[in-house]
């Protein structure tokens, strides 16, 4: 009996999403079916490159596709493409899908190693990824991404520098490094928004925005200049840090901004020497606050020198040492961030289910279209920064 795509697709619709908690089909996550004979080949189209249960979607859809009467041999292509986030009346910058605050409530927590990791990580699962330095005061990033010198320009757009797949933007490439940035409250808005509207970030997946520690002028000029999909908190486990999150949180939702996790940094210490763990800033109070403030706990890193060290030498330790207890806490995080992303833009979303014999070509592959219209936004010299300053 010859095997049809209708066959495969009601095979598939037994196969769901872990994190969206739907089928495949339903959530257009089948991109193609092809049939030769007792070979059937699917493409499943995942919402990120970072997805945490890759391997399992892709045994769960061949075992499905297997039970299919007549086939006997199945080949599974996963690829990704990660949506954009949908935020209600709020158009936001042309080519750039997600724009993730990752903040803190008090200074001293690992904001920036952690933003550094974390998107090197999103850059080496294949995913498109920014990094936009926002903390104007203390622009550590460039140190801590390898880089150095001021970014060029072409036109009137800055080129953000690039290292290890990550573009980088930070006002540490246009001062030099003993010089204070002395601003008030509208110099540093007019920065952020040339950040934003000035540099050449093209098409991007993810622009991860290291913002200052606090609940400052900084915070509410991005949350204003731009529809965030979401933010971040990062804190240490011990009490003083956790009370000052709870603070930034607070913020956050005032300006109506998704908390999409919180991540525990120096959450214990392993020593090299002896093999014994200690809790120096004591542990489990991120996973404690997140469970009693009703947001994502995204994991725990450990303390590690070699963090330390790749954040000074701008050679972070999710590229020196990947397989690490840290580098693998970064690679998780990043994982879980992502399947958050996912999960916050098909939860506003609403879907219009269909058969493959309701439009022309192949489309009943493709399962489901968003019901609003909802489509993805498309895609010489030393730079200078105007508005409201030139250097």
């Amino acid at each position: 009996m010859a095997i049809s795509e209708e066959d495969v697709l009601n095979a598939l619709k037994t196969v769901q999403d872990p994190d969206l908690h739907q089928d495949l089909v339903t959530l257009g996550l089948i991109k193609e079916i092809k049939i030769a004979g007792g070979k059937v080949s699917v493409t499943v189209e995942l919402t990120t490159p970072a997805c945490p249960l890759k391997g399992k979607i892709k045994q769960d859809v061949e075992n499905a596709v297997r039970s299919v009467a007549g086939v006997s041999d199945v080949d599974v292509q996963m690829t990704a493409n990660v949506r954009p986030a949908f935020v209600a009346e709020r158009k936001g910058i042309q080519g750039i899908k997600n724009v993730i605050a990752i903040a803190s409530g008090k200074g001293g927590v690992g904001k920036s190693t952690v933003s550094v990791n974390l998107a090197v990580v999103l850059a080496k699962s294949g995913a498109s990824v920014g990094l936009m330095d926002a903390d104007i005061y203390g622009p550590n990033i460039p140190l801590m991404m390898g880089l150095a010198g001021k970014p060029h320009a072409e036109g009137n757009r800055i080129i953000p520098p690039q290292n290890y797949g990550v573009k980088v933007m930070s006002m540490g490439f246009m001062i030099p490094e003993d010089q204070a940035v002395i601003w008030r409250g509208p110099m540093l808005h007019g920065a952020i928004q040339q950040f934003l509207s000035d540099v050449a970030w093209d098409d991007l997946d993810y622009l991860l925005v290291d913002l200052p520690p606090g609940t400052g002028d900084v915070q509410l000029s991005l949350s204003q200049a731009v529809p965030l999909t979401g933010s971040v908190m990062v804190t240490t486990p011990q009490a003083v840090s956790l009370q000052d999150v709870r603070k930034g949180i607070a913020m956050f939702e005032k300006v109506r901004v998704p908390i999409l996790g919180l991540i525990e940094n120096m959450s214990y210490f392993n020593c090299t020497h002896c093999g014994g763990r200690t809790e120096i800033f004591s542990h489990g109070g991120g996973r404690r606050a997140a469970e009693s403030l009703g947001i994502k706990f995204l994991g725990e890193i450990p303390i590690d020198t070699k963090v330390r060290e790749g954040g000074d030498s701008g050679k972070p330790i999710v590229v020196t040492d990947p397989s690490s207890e840290a580098a693998v806490s970064f690679s998780k995080i990043a994982e879980f961030l992502a399947a958050e992303v996912s999960i916050n833009h098909f939860s506003n979303q609403d879907f219009v289910k269909f058969t493959a014999e309701d439009a022309p070509g192949k489309p009943g592959v493709s399962g489901a279209v968003p019901a609003r219209g909802y489509r993805p936004r498309a895609g010489g010299g030393e730079a200078t920064l105007s508005r409201p300053l030139t250097l």
